[in-house]
């Protein structure tokens, strides 16, 4: 399968993410060969709890309705292509959570987006369609797997359907105006468009169709980032400027509010005016980094947990060889040395973030494949300094010794502090 950077980056992507759709169709129905498939969604519901509701959903669309018939339970493979017969739409909601080729693509795609990566596997008979038009609240990616699909997709209807908050309702096709692309994807193509974008997509009579729907970017805007630094920089203002504890004139009232905004009144242009005066004052008391940090925390908490490759999970504790034997407890010492060389699982396992006057180390290696879960995974930090000597030295090993911590004993007790949670050790076992 093709690596999971070439699956979603396209040429010319700077002139199109967050602006307009694009269509690549590459001629080649192999493209994304391994990714997923239908033997693969059959072999899921034959070998896992799949539930109605929380991991697969039964949808349809017709003559204008749209419809989810989901029985409460688990999703058993007789009722479930049984419905796929009847015309209905299946839609499996997370399928990382049980596909490791998936997890493994997500995995990387959420550190080059620095923002969680999602997705859900639609799979739809000939001649049918499963979902009404709406737009998503999220950058959707539409990897064709098999067969082949019929796409349009319309305009926002107005700037404030532009990059929206949240999804729409369903609309109905005299709401929508025309389509500005209207495409049939076949296996290996890709259509890209923005949250806001309407879609809409159905099969053709001559093929069923199986796509992967990728998606990131969910409440990742400035202004996302502004509700955390807003009322951040309001309470360090309170605390250090008199001007934001001054009470607010007697009058007031007399003159503000929604009953006194069509009068004309110079007391309103000064309060207004003072209300200027303050939020520019405000800039100067923004703690951003520590808004970014609330902001990776929860990026954090969102991940999927990383990868690792036979070598990575052999030099950590996932891989250690302790066990059970003769009636005691094997192989549970791991000797650690001014020489031992380390590093982090990886680029995107952990990051220090600050918390008023602590800063702790937040890790992502015990965050579950279904999504939170698991609460976040944290270590209060001591020796920052040589955390973020680790962090800022990764892919590279580097010794024990060469962190920056006072003492050895210290030196080698946070390594091994590390280690149990987001540490690789060279050469280990």
């Amino acid at each position: 399968m093709t690596s999971a950077l070439q699956v979603l980056f396209f040429p010319h992507y700077r002139e199109n993410w967050e602006k307009k759709p694009i269509l690549i169709q590459r001629q080649n129905p192999d493209y994304y060969k391994g990714l997923f498939s239908t033997a693969e969604f059959d072999r899921i519901l034959r070998n896992n709890d799949v539930q109605y509701g929380v991991n697969l959903d039964v949808t349809s669309y017709t003559n204008g309705k749209r419809e989810t018939h989901n029985p409460p339970g688990r999703a058993l493979p007789y009722t479930v292509w049984d419905f796929y017969e009847s015309g209905c739409s299946l839609r499996m909601l997370n399928p990382q959570a049980f596909s490791s080729t998936v997890w493994q693509v997500l995995s990387i795609l959420q550190e080059k987006f620095g923002s969680m990566a999602g997705a859900n596997v639609y799979l739809t008979p000939a001649r049918t369609q499963g979902f009404a038009p709406h737009y998503d609240d999220i950058e959707a990616f539409i990897l064709q797997l098999e067969g082949k699909k019929h796409w349009r997709v319309y305009n926002p209807r107005s700037e404030d359907e532009v990059l929206p908050l949240v999804s729409s309702p369903n609309f109905s096709q005299d709401e929508i105006g025309q389509p500005i692309m209207d495409v049939v994807l076949e296996a290996g193509d890709l259509l890209y468009f923005p949250r806001g974008f309407i879609h809409q997509g159905d099969c053709l009579p001559d093929a069923h169709s199986m796509h992967i729907t990728v998606s990131s970017y969910q409440r990742n805007s400035w202004g996302d980032l502004l509700l955390k630094l807003i009322p951040a920089a309001l309470e360090i203002a309170m605390e250090e400027d008199v001007e934001f504890r001054k009470g607010l004139p007697l009058d007031y009232l007399q003159f503000m509010g929604v009953q006194n905004s069509e009068k004309e009144d110079p007391r309103r242009d000064r309060f207004i005016a003072h209300i200027e005066g303050l939020m520019k004052k405000l800039v100067k008391y923004a703690p951003v980094d520590a808004a970014v940090d609330q902001k990776a925390r929860d990026f954090l908490h969102d991940c999927l947990p990383p990868v690792l490759s036979a070598e990575e999970k052999a030099s950590s504790v996932y891989g250690a060889p302790a066990r059970w034997g003769d009636g005691e407890a094997l192989d549970v010492t791991v000797q650690l040395k001014g020489q031992t060389q380390i590093r982090l699982l990886g680029a995107g396992a952990a990051r220090l973030c600050g918390d008023g006057d602590t800063v702790s180390l937040i890790y992502t290696s015990e965050n579950s494949r279904v999504y939170h879960k698991e609460e976040p995974k944290s270590i209060e930090m001591k020796h920052i300094d040589a955390m973020e000597f680790l962090i800022h030295s990764y892919p590279k090993f580097v010794s024990v010794a060469s962190l920056p911590c006072e003492r050895m004993e210290a030196t080698v007790l946070h390594a091994f502090v590390l280690y149990l949670r987001t540490l690789a050790i060279n050469d280990l076992f």
